[in-house]
Parts: structure tokens; sequence; C-alpha cells
């Protein structure tokens, strides 16, 4: 089941985001995602989406998408899927899909012109996900992200 997070979710959240960062090789200390999370639960412009496992441990969180909203001259409002997280033992199973469905969902219902999403290689082959994310409707458009930290 998806749905919107809560504050009570912020333990199973946080677990959640240390073993995508951990896995995906960010180096974003823990408490710094834990103090983001909370920061974005309760913001507006952003869906913070759970999915929860049914069945047996029905009720315990096994994947989530943050979705944000900017505002641009280029596109007016548009959302980003900024991240997107199956647990292992959940995966294979619809998690992923359910979440970008309800990201796009949700972001159209904010009046969002597009949605988008950054594959961040991190030194890994991300090509499966070009082809993924490809099949559900998202279009290269060979823009490049470049960062400066602040």
């Amino acid at each position: 089941m998806i749905r919107a997070a809560v504050p009570e979710d912020l333990p199973a959240l946080h677990d959640l985001a240390v073993a995508f960062y951990a896995e995906d090789g960010f180096t974003t200390p823990a408490q710094t995602l834990k103090a983001n999370l909370a920061r974005l639960i309760a913001a507006p412009g952003v869906r913070v989406a759970v999915s929860e496992s049914e069945g047996e441990g029905e009720g315990r969180l096994v994947a989530f998408g943050i979705t944000t909203t900017t505002f641009g001259l280029e596109q007016g409002l548009y959302a980003e899927l900024e991240d997107l997280f199956v647990a292992p033992g959940a995966r294979r199973r619809g998690e992923a899909e359910r979440l970008i469905e309800d990201s796009r969902r949700w972001a159209a219902a904010q009046g969002c012109t597009a949605l988008e999403i950054v594959i961040a290689p991190n030194g890994a082959d991300v090509s499966h996900l070009f082809a993924y994310y490809g099949k559900r409707g998202f279009r290269d458009e060979g823009r490049r992200i470049l960062s400066h930290p602040l």
C-alpha cells in the first residue's frame, strides 16, 4: 500500500534511507539524512511516499519515493522524483512502479508540467536504469547536472 509518510514513520524511513545511501555509495551522514527526512515529511510542495508490506510483516515500510516541486522559467512548475528505493527483500514485486505512478499522479495534481528523475551513476553501470525509466515514459534529454557545494 502506498501512502504519504507521517512523522511516526521517521525511524523506519530513516533505516531505509541509510540502506539506500550505503547501497549506492553516497556519503551523506545518517544524522543529516534523518534531519532532512523530518523536514521533507513536513514540507509543503513535497511528497514523501512510503510503501507498506502486505501479508506477513504487514505495515512494515519496504520502499519510499521522495518527489519535490520547483518553479523555473522554462517549464513553470515541475517535479523531480529525487529518491526512490525499494528494500532488497521487496524488489521485483512492483513497488518501484507503484511509487513512480504515485509520484506522477501527485505531480499532476500539483499542476506540474513534467516529472523528472536524476540518475546518478556513482561509479556504477546505470544503463539498466535508463532502460527501466525509459519504459515508463521518461526521456533522456541529454542534460547534465553540475553541482557546486556550498
